[in-house]
């Protein structure tokens, strides 16, 4: 019968369990990452993350987007901010939210009536995050065909007319949760409405 050395297996032990931290602290969350502590990094796997809902021709100008083409509008959230929201109703820090933006199409294969999502047009994402100066930030990849490997946080005019909108018009702090009837029952539940919805 062999004897068990108790210290070299203690050591072993110790060493894969220090090893195995080590590497966990080093793999990214699915959060946001960014470059220069502040540029979002593009999120290639964003249509691997849990899918919000879609719109078809949504637009918040007061003439309903007269004479702009009708896209269909793609909200995906990183699958653990989804998996806070559905325990409390609420986006942790680091939620990262990405708005795909596609063509619609009427005329393909044997479709006779109806729109079909097409080909990307742009890409922006919005994130809560406490770096920002109010915990949330906005960004634009830009167009297909030339999307940004980074993209940095939209400022003044450029971003005003956002801050206003996601903080008057939303039923979750500055996220659409309105448009998706999943969350909003969540939303419902755990009561974190804002008054009005």
């Amino acid at each position: 019968m062999k004897r068990v050395n108790v210290g070299f297996v203690a050591v072993c032990v110790t060493f894969g369990i220090a090893g195995a931290v080590a590497i966990q602290a080093q793999l990214p969350g699915d959060g946001p990452r960014y470059e220069n502590g502040t540029d979002l990094v593009f999120p290639a796997d964003y249509r691997t993350w849990t899918f919000l809902g879609a719109g078809l021709g949504m637009t918040y100008d007061d003439d309903g987007g007269a004479g702009n083409p009708q896209m269909f509008s793609n909200v995906f959230v990183n699958p653990s901010s989804h998996a806070h929201f559905l325990e409390t109703g609420a986006w942790p820090d680091r939620t990262a939210f990405v708005l795909e933006f596609r063509q619609s199409g009427s005329e393909a294969s044997i479709n006779r009536a109806g729109r079909f999502q097409g080909d990307l047009v742009m890409l922006e994402a919005e994130v809560k995050d406490s770096r920002f100066e109010d915990g949330w930030a906005f960004f634009n990849f830009g167009r297909a065909g030339a999307l940004a490997d980074t993209a940095a946080p939209l400022t003044g005019e450029r971003v005003a007319r956002c801050i206003e909108c996601h903080t008057e018009h939303t039923a979750v702090e500055r996220t659409f949760v309105q448009f998706y009837p999943t969350l909003l029952e969540v939303a419902r539940e755990k009561g974190t409405l804002k008054p009005g919805f």
